[in-house]
């Protein structure tokens, strides 16, 4: 009778992460211009997609267009205020922010930032945009309101995502120093420097209000960090090439889109375990990720690349085929 209780407790919480991992490839919405892509972002019912010199706008249902932000050379990024109603695009080669109506997705402003602005978030504390500068090794802060920068936070090296606990405090994960800094909303001060290391090279990034955890992903591994006190948890294995990682808060599930073509999938136990429990097939190339907290789904820009060429013994990247730009729709059926 002991033998059949205690597996029969090995085998429910086996059950039960398999049940959570079932993902799969829903959809695919294309996207026939050409051009590079970075973040994407789910706002409401669309999807708002980064594409070298405009967004392109989706419903995130069907896949059909809505539209188009032109002129948003080297985009980024794009961010929403949901008090105020309005986007934000950050434009990397112009060294700017544009604010759009979200209704006509018209320019209604333009904002100075530091140098090739990336990555790009709204503070529900602070109730700022905040741009992160890769080249000016800077944060950006700006009022929606009056849509002027209120002040900018030098981090000391590249600032690939930001992420806010709602209470006061902005995490920034640099990528070449393998290292988050904690700043402080109120004030625009780096109250501290935390290194993660081993992992290195930092991109994707999350937060856990809950357990107080921060989920850093990098070279083929995720990191749980708690951000009280800055100190590792435990890491993850995951695939290569990953730019940019997820958290459904709902399921407790942690997403990583790598860019060698796979999304790793962690399932969160509580605070200090985590578990691989599916590695799903893309495409490479879908590198950047975003979820919809309503349904769960995720979505993944993506392209086909041109074969190497015959004979050729170095893996370089081939140029995109045309008209192949697309966006990878997963979740359950």
């Amino acid at each position: 009778m002991k033998k059949i209780i205690l597996f029969s407790l090995f085998v429910l919480p086996v059950m039960a992460i398999a049940q959570n991992s079932n993902y799969q490839i829903l959809q695919n919405f294309s996207i026939k211009s050409n051009g590079g892509w970075d973040y994407i972002t789910v706002y409401k019912n669309n999807l708002y997609v980064s594409h070298g010199t405009q967004v392109n706008i989706l419903n995130k249902q069907t896949g059909d267009s809505i539209g188009v932000i032109a002129n948003t050379t080297g985009v980024h990024g794009i961010a929403f205020d949901p008090i105020q109603n309005i986007g934000f695009t950050s434009n990397g080669r112009l060294n700017n922010v544009y604010a759009f109506n979200v209704n006509t997705n018209a320019i209604i402003a333009t904002i100075p930032t530091g140098e090739n602005p990336d990555a790009i978030m709204y503070d529900p504390f602070s109730k700022k945009i905040i741009t992160c500068n890769g080249r000016g090794k800077n944060l950006t802060f700006i009022d929606p309101i009056t849509m002027k920068v209120v002040d900018s936070v030098a981090v000391g090296g590249k600032p690939e995502t930001a992420v806010s606990d709602e209470a006061g405090n902005i995490f920034v994960n640099i990528e070449d120093k393998n290292e988050i800094v904690k700043i402080d909303a109120k004030t625009y001060k780096v109250l501290a420097h935390w290194s993660i290391k081993p992992l290195e090279e930092p991109t994707g990034l999350a937060i856990d209000l809950k357990y107080k955890r921060l989920f850093a992903a990098g070279e083929k591994k995720m990191a749980v960090i708690n951000y009280e006190n800055g100190k590792l948890v435990t890491t993850v294995a995951i695939g290569e090439g990953c730019d940019g990682l997820v958290f459904d808060n709902n399921k407790k599930l942690i997403f990583t889109s790598n860019g060698e073509g796979s999304l790793s999938i962690i399932k969160q136990a509580d605070a200090n375990n985590y578990q691989l429990v599916q590695n799903l097939p893309t495409l490479k190339s879908a590198r950047t990720i975003a979820i919809d907290e309503s349904t769960g789904n995720v979505f993944l820009p993506a392209a086909n690349f041109e074969p190497q060429p015959a004979g050729s013994k170095e893996n370089k990247r081939t140029p995109v085929i045309p008209g192949s730009f697309k966006i990878i729709v997963v979740g359950k059926k």
